[in-house]
């Protein structure tokens, strides 16, 4: 095959050179799309070969994990495992959904370290915390409390060569006094330690702009979860692309956002045919969005 330096080189082609330069320039910044697992639950732990190869074949070339278990592993594969499936459809998990077990409550970190070791093997990018127990976050101190341990987390996870991401849904924007869970976990945990995870349908499902929180934030949110939310009930999802939530002007703030990652995920609220509708998903964010 034809290298660029070699086609570069080439004066006799100079002019096509100078015509397809933008193309490579798009190309090389296109963002990969990225799935959350989550989205198959119901298939996947029955099939994860035959799934996974469904979802290369979607469109999609990064995935969020979740699911992982010190007894269970990841669906009965051991994260080494699990990695050779991935790498033989293409797919790379940049992130995963790790329960922590005890650690949010206790500072027991015996399943983080669990969590580390697999998302090492794993060669992810980032360990996300997906949930807080509704015992954990009564108060503003909770929240303070639950701020310092993602701080620790996030030191253990650096030391190991990885990011601690925090997920929001959208609990966390409830007000206590005249500040929210959210913007206590934004102001008091390290910049340089913990990274937000931001889902935009949880964004939008508790009435806030996610511009806004780029605009106060710039740079914390290393990945969004791009997840549609239903026209006519507010309660449901829908492929992107066919619901109320803005994401061209959202995708056009994703430097300010520091955004590096996004993965398309469909919850509980919403029962599709789901391997064609992340076909649906992929298509219109290839065609619209990047």
């Amino acid at each position: 095959m034809l290298s660029r330096r070699n086609f570069i080189a080439n004066s006799s082609m100079a002019t096509a050179t100078i015509l397809i330069m933008p193309l490579f320039a798009f190309t090389a910044n296109k963002k990969a799309i990225g799935l959350q697992l989550y989205t198959l639950r119901d298939e996947l732990p029955k099939d994860v070969k035959g799934i996974l190869e469904k979802v290369a074949l979607a469109g999609y070339t990064e995935v969020e994990l979740y699911g992982f278990s010190i007894r269970d592993k990841f669906w009965g594969f051991s994260p080494k495992e699990l990695k050779q499936i991935l790498d033989s459809n293409g797919l790379k998990a940049i992130s995963g959904h790790y329960g922590l077990g005890t650690y949010l409550s206790d500072g027991n970190t015996t399943e983080l370290e669990e969590a580390i070791k697999a998302a090492k093997i794993m060669e992810s990018e980032y360990i996300t915390v997906p949930w807080i127990d509704e015992s954990l976050r009564n108060s503003a101190d909770d929240y303070r409390k639950i701020a310092s341990l993602l701080n620790k987390a996030g030191k253990m996870c650096k030391e190991a060569g990885l990011k601690l991401a925090y997920h929001n849904h959208d609990f966390e924007f409830k007000k206590y006094a005249d500040i929210t869970g959210y913007e206590i976990l934004l102001k008091e945990t390290d910049k340089d330690l913990v990274f937000f995870e931001l889902d935009l349908y949880w964004v939008a499902y508790s009435k806030k702009d996610p511009i806004q929180l780029f605009e106060e934030n710039p740079g914390r949110f290393h990945m969004w979860h791009v997840k549609d939310m239903d026209k006519k009930n507010t309660a449901l999802n829908t492929e992107i692309g066919k619901g109320s939530i803005d994401f061209e002007l959202i995708f056009a703030k994703a430097k300010l956002s520091g955004m590096r990652h996004f993965f398309v995920e469909q919850e509980t609220n919403y029962k599709p045919n789901s391997t064609e509708s992340i076909k649906i998903s992929c298509r219109y964010i290839e065609n619209e969005l990047i």
